[in-house]
Formats: structure tokens, sequence, C-alpha cells
């Protein structure tokens, strides 16, 4: 695991070396930042603006992170034919697949960092002088703990999608990678709709296609907490950790699956 490792520090400085990474963070604080105004215009709602907008750019502009780094990942080495130095070191094929994967969730767990430090440093000023009164009639405090929540979710998913971008990087163009990761990305949040899919047709054929579909594809709907923890709805650590469990064994399956296909592709 240290060749792993070390190929996701190179990994990581590369990313951060990324102009494009730059300007989608950049632009995603400018987002939450014109958040604020948006609030102002909002008398009593100006809170719940913000915190939406706040974690609907951290989840937006970290999915682009994901996708279109994750599927440049293996692409981009075959094709400035790095991938024969680096094979050619002893490193077996997965510790590849594995680094780029690490290296690529440290760079999303820096930008989601950055990202949910600038939504906290909005909501600061925006409470800061606010009298205790006012503040009380919020559903919940504007530097609400909760957020970390909502956020680390947001963090788990990206790794899902990430593992996913890695999965059909390593077999397909770039293009498609694209397009098949925010495919799964689409259908991953309308996934629980495959489970009551025989209460609308008639064909039991097509059902049984759905309710495998449906066990198939990724349920990124279990993520979203957002609506919960911007009305100050409680969410339940033991959510969070089913949430995260899931994940985990999605992006191990998807990464094993990755490892093989990488080990068995011809670069001749």
């Amino acid at each position: 695991m240290s060749a792993a490792l070390l190929i996701g520090i190179n990994v990581f400085r590369e990313s951060v070396r990324d102009k494009v990474l730059y300007n989608l963070v950049l632009f995603a604080i400018l987002l939450m930042g014109a958040s604020y105004l948006i609030g102002q215009l909002t008398a009593g709602q100006d809170v719940k603006i913000i915190k939406d907008l706040g974690l609907g750019a951290t989840s937006v502009f970290g999915l682009f992170i994901a996708v279109f780094i994750g599927i440049g990942l293996v692409s981009k080495e075959v094709e400035r034919r790095s991938i024969y130095s680096l094979l050619a070191k002893p490193v077996h094929r997965y510790h590849v697949v594995m680094g780029k994967y690490v290296g690529l969730v440290l760079t999303l767990l820096v930008n989601v960092s950055v990202m949910a430090a600038a939504l906290y440093i909005v909501l600061g000023y925006m409470s800061w002088g606010v009298p205790a009164d006012a503040q009380s009639a919020w559903e919940a405090p504007a530097r609400d703990p909760a957020l970390l929540k909502a956020i680390a979710l947001i963090l788990v998913e990206l790794t899902l999608v990430t593992a996913i971008a890695l999965f059909f990087s390593t077999f397909t163009t770039p293009i498609l990678s694209a397009a098949f990761t925010f495919g799964l990305f689409i259908a991953g949040h309308f996934s629980s709709d495959l489970r009551n899919f025989e209460q609308v047709v008639q064909s039991p054929w097509a059902a049984r296609m759905a309710r495998g579909l449906y066990w198939v594809l990724p349920n990124l709907a279990q993520f979203d907490v957002k609506a919960q923890v911007v009305h100050g709805q409680p969410v339940p650590f033991g959510s969070l950790a089913m949430s995260t469990a899931y994940a985990a064994l999605y992006v191990a399956a998807l990464l094993t699956a990755a490892a093989f296909i990488f080990s068995r592709r011809d670069f001749k």
C-alpha cells in the first residue's frame, strides 16, 4: 500500500496545481457569498437560503471536481504514455488504481473543507449583530453544527462518484466516462422510484428488470440530507453510519472491478 500512497500523493499534488480546480472552488465560494446578498432580499428566510445555496454549491462543484478529474486519472497517463514508465517500476497495477483514487479523495477532502469553511464564514458574518430574540425564531442556528453532517454525507457521496468515474476511465474514453458517470449520478438519485415501478407497469418482465436495477444502481438519495439540516430536522448518527458503510462497500466493489479491468488491459 506504500506504492499506492505515493501515487496518491502525486495525484493530489497534480490536482492542486490544476487551474480548473481552483476556478471551481473559487466560483463555489463566490456563490456562497452571493447567497448572502440574495438572502437579504427575502426577509426571514436569509439563513435558509444561505445554507441551501451553500450546501448545494458544495455538492455541485464537488461533483464537477470528482467527475472531470476522475475521468482523466487513467486516460491522461495512457495518452501521455507515462503509464509505461510507471508500470516499469516495482508497482502492481492495482496500486495505480488505488493510488489514483486516494489522490482524488484527498483533493476532494481539501476542497470540500475549504468550501465548508467559507460557508460557515458567510453564516457567521450574516448572524453577527443579529439580536438573540431574532435568532431564536430561526429553525436552526446560523452556524448549526448539523451542517457538518450534511457536508460529511456530501463528501461520502463524492467518494462514491469518484469510484464510479475511475471505474469507467479504466476501459473507455473520457467523454464516455463523463457521460456514464453523470448518468449514474442522476439515476442514483431516482433509483428509489424503481422499487415501486411494478405499480405503474403491467409487464412482469419490466417490473423485474426495474427491481434488478434498483439493487444494482447506487442509491445516492440517502446521502442528500440538505433539506433536513436546513429546516432544523434531526439527522440520526445511525443513518450516517449506515450510509457511510453502504458507500464503503460500493466503493470497494467498484475499485476491485476497476483494478481487475486495468490489470487485464493491454497498452501496446
